[in-house]
């Protein structure tokens, strides 16, 4: 269930949190100018953050500039709400990367499930790591082609690549990104393994989307078995929005299942009251571990967001920020997304 948010009794652990923060916006520079003028969602956003105080933090769904204004003055804002980052990490993600090929099969270039993750402009939607500590030097997969990896479940329709071979040809694996973020934290190197999956849904029979979501998430394990370069050596979290639920919605579920199940790797299975408040009572999976509230039953509320620890980490607790209607925070928690911060507790 939610905790009680005392940041003092906390000087053994360190806290990691990943936060789809609905930060895009519908052009480039419509980000900043909602920060500068302090519009009440972005404050929301700030101010969840600063309550639950993450020593790491992966933001998703953020837009990026090439001058890193708008994080710039994000981070501001948190620091005012009473939080401060010292370290940040970004780069251009993946959506709105234009092509000039159909990546989509509609028929038409220049749209934006064109551009390598969808998007209508270069660099929205992007990714970011906010860090008390220094970050190490990143290692990006996000240019990995699709339809060049052994394991890749890349589409076909009539035994040809759907749409063509050209965009087989190019077309990336993430939507957004996948990075492998090293920290030195106090107690040693923590390596976050960071990523934001397409969902797997606004496709047609081919299941593009169902594909590529599962190829998103497959790629952590097969990061692990060494097969995207040196396996990791040493303390990782894998966290971020896979957009995909072990039980409920849709999508390809052996991925997300695969992944909890690894044996390298522990679920803390983050609960609140807030989503068993406002569960939905057709569907049959655990509702307190729900992340995301989704209008009525279709999809409705689902567990799309993860902070899952390699194995030889030890987790002290763990939670979603997600009050229950009545509680405080709970109409705060709704004004910053619908996803909601998942955080988990760890030693150093």
């Amino acid at each position: 269930m939610l905790c009680v948010f005392a940041v003092a009794g906390r000087a053994e652990t360190f806290r990691v949190a990943s936060f789809h923060a609905d930060l895009a916006r519908k052009g480039p520079g419509l980000l900043l100018r909602d920060i500068l003028k302090g519009d009440e969602q972005v404050e929301a956003v700030a101010e969840v953050i600063a309550r639950v105080r993450p020593d790491l933090l992966l933001l998703l769904d953020v837009d990026f500039d090439l001058e890193e204004r708008a994080l710039a003055a994000l981070t501001a804002r948190v620091a005012a709400a009473g939080h401060r980052f010292e370290h940040v990490f970004t780069r251009r993600p993946n959506s709105g990367r234009a092509t000039d090929l159909d990546l989509d099969g509609d028929g038409r270039r220049g749209g934006a499930g064109d551009a390598q993750g969808f998007g209508r402009f270069a660099g929205e939607g992007g990714m970011a790591v906010l860090s008390r500590w220094p970050i190490g030097e990143v290692t990006d997969l996000s240019g990995l082609i699709w339809g060049e990896l052994p394991w890749a479940m890349y589409p076909e329709v009539d035994k040809r690549p759907f749409p063509s071979p050209e965009a087989k040809a190019v077309q990336r694996l993430s939507s957004v990104g996948h990075w492998v973020v090293p920290v030195e934290t106090p107690g040693g190197q923590v390596t976050l393994a960071a990523f934001h999956a397409t969902p797997p849904v606004f496709d047609g029979p081919e299941d593009r989307n169902g594909k590529r979501n599962h190829d998103e998430i497959m790629l952590w394990r097969h990061w692990m078995d060494g097969a995207l370069g040196p396996a990791p050596d040493g303390r990782f979290i894998i966290l971020g929005d896979a957009n995909l639920d072990p039980v409920d919605g849709e999508g390809l579920k052996q991925a997300i299942v695969g992944l909890l199940g690894d044996v390298r790797l522990q679920d803390p299975k983050p609960t609140s009251a807030g989503a068993i408040a406002e569960a939905n009572p057709e569907h049959k999976g655990n509702p307190a571990l729900d992340t995301v509230n989704w209008p009525g039953p279709d999809p409705g509320n689902l567990r799309v967001d993860y902070v899952l620890p390699s194995a030889d980490l030890r987790v002290r607790a763990a939670g979603v920020f997600w009050p229950a209607p009545g509680e405080d925070g709970h109409a705060l928690a709704r004004e910053a997304s619908r996803h909601r911060l998942v955080w988990v507790d760890l030693d150093f």
